[in-house]
């Protein structure tokens, strides 16, 4: 009787035991931070800023002051949204294409192609979790590589390349969410945690039951 139940409870879940093994197995032998794109982004000299150029006063939580291409602005986090002012306190318009380009040139050891602005997501989109409007780069990269520029600050939002595409697929499987590829709370990934759990000590009753026996 335990013999079948951890025979055919085994064949059902055989597939996802192999799909964890194989995906931990790629975690362990790469590095986060290459998978992330670290390596191509350059390191950024300090500069001095006169502080007594800000004008105005704003009603916000908090004021960063960052710096886009070759100006200093403001970043202002409100209550529910982000904002942006130059030092004067007049608005800031958003980037445009050649500018978002010559972020990538300067930031990053990569060559930029064309660029496109991204003002809606999709569901396990590669970009997800980033704040909206992005600015989508292609580069001139073995590796098929993405950079999204955030659109107001300039800030490179994330590089995506075919590596990181593998290593997002193994963590789909990984959790088993496959179109998200982010719940790691989702139904599947119980079940079938708790049918390894049971397979598991099915195995080991079995064991001691066969020990019994030739005893």
């Amino acid at each position: 009787m335990i013999r079948s139940f951890h025979k055919y409870l085994s064949l059902i879940i055989s597939i996802q035991l192999l799909l964890w093994t194989v995906s931990g197995i790629y975690f362990a032998f790469n590095k986060i931070e290459l998978i992330r794109g670290e390596q191509y982004l350059l390191n950024e000299e300090a500069s001095n800023l006169d502080l007594t150029n800000i004008k105005g006063t704003f009603n916000a939580k908090s004021i960063n002051i960052i710096k886009r291409l070759d100006k200093w602005i403001l970043r202002l986090q409100g209550e529910t949204q982000v904002y942006y002012r130059a030092l004067n306190g007049e608005g800031l318009m958003e980037l445009n294409e050649e500018e978002v380009r010559e972020i990538v040139r300067q930031r990053t050891s990569l060559t930029p192609l064309n660029a496109v602005k991204i003002e809606s997501s999709s569901r396990g989109s590669e970009f997800r979790g980033r704040s909206l409007p992005l600015y989508k780069v292609n580069t001139e990269s073995e590796d098929n590589i993405n950079v999204y520029v955030e659109a107001m600050s300039g800030d490179i939002a994330a590089i995506r390349s075919d590596s990181w595409r593998t290593w997002d697929f193994m963590w789909g499987a990984h959790i088993i969410d496959y179109r998200d590829r982010d719940n790691i709370d989702n139904f599947l990934l119980k079940v079938f945690s708790i049918l390894a759990l049971i397979s598991a000590l099915s195995g080991i009753a079995l064991f001691f039951n066969s020990f019994r026996l030739r005893k």
